[in-house]
């Protein structure tokens, strides 16, 4: 069965990134030069997934607008010749891909941000990714995660080991391992105190999940910070389906943060094609 469709939960406010997100979304801030949910998106396209769903709120009409036709832009571009920033900018959102937008009116988690898709979704299994997270490996992330899929037909999570004190910032799973980067879930907690964590394993931004999820969404209670949890609504799955965790081989850069943001911006410059030689004798001139 293959995964069709993805949610992008993108109704947040940012509030960590004020005044930069004062009248722009979070998802929009540019790492080098495409923004966070850009990349998002070309790693579920890259994965073969091909209808994007974005769950969105007040204030995130940029989003729509980034991935929509802009026909003066096009049409200044090609009458000036300007074949390639013509390409670049029809790349966006390639002719195959359907993008569809369901308002989040009330931002009450991310179990809730999910629930919200239920009715585009039906009854196949499909994937989740957090903008906030920006995940660079080879193949990407998405795609390594679709192929576990094929084989297993069950939920995946992508997992990576945080220090103890991070606990708290994430869900952590506990089970047992099937081979050296899958492990079968038998235990999730949504940000537990290092000293009652299960694991180091915390759930990065990347999800495969099969529909049931959403029975156990919609009948769990108010979990961590009175919201509703998709990590509640996985540990209920559990009791009824397999979920596995997924050691990705990759690169994972925390943007909701600002710390991780700058990580990624300058990273992704030292690597960028154009940019990147110019970018590293640039800071080794500046000898930090």
């Amino acid at each position: 069965m293959h995964i069709k469709k993805a949610i992008y939960p993108v109704a947040g406010l940012g509030t960590r990134f004020l005044p930069a997100t004062k009248a722009q979304p979070k998802e929009m801030l540019p790492v080098v030069d495409k923004p966070l949910i850009q990349y998002a998106v070309e790693e579920a396209y890259a994965a073969g997934i091909r209808e994007m769903i974005f769950v969105t709120g007040r204030h995130k009409r940029p989003i729509e607008d980034h991935f929509d036709m802009s026909f003066e832009l096009e049409a200044m571009l090609e009458a000036a010749h300007k074949q390639e920033l013509l390409d670049v900018v029809r790349s966006v959102k390639p002719s195959d891909m359907e993008c569809i937008y369901v308002r989040q009116a009330q931002a009450l988690g991310l179990g809730h941000a999910v629930m919200c898709a239920q009715r585009l979704i039906g009854e196949e299994p499909f994937a989740v990714l957090l903008a906030d997270d920006l995940m660079v490996g080879e193949p990407p992330i998405m795609k390594q995660m679709v192929e576990q899929f094929a084989e297993w037909r069950a939920s995946i999570l992508a997992v990576q080991e945080v220090p103890p004190e991070q606990t708290k910032r994430y869900g952590i799973v506990a089970g047992t391992p099937v081979n050296d980067r899958l492990m079968d879930i038998n235990r999730i907690v949504e940000k537990p105190a290092p000293d009652v964590a299960p694991s180091r394993l915390g759930v990065a931004g990347r999800y495969i999940l099969t529909p049931g999820v959403f029975h156990e969404i919609a009948n769990q209670p108010r979990g961590v910070g009175g919201e509703i949890q998709l990590t509640d609504g996985i540990a209920g799955l559990l009791r009824r389906e397999k979920v596995f965790a997924y050691r990705y081989e990759g690169r994972r850069f925390d943007c909701g943060s600002k710390e991780g943001f700058l990580e990624a911006n300058v990273e992704l410059a030292l690597t960028h094609p154009e940019l990147g030689a110019d970018f590293r004798a640039y800071l080794q001139a500046l000898q930090i």
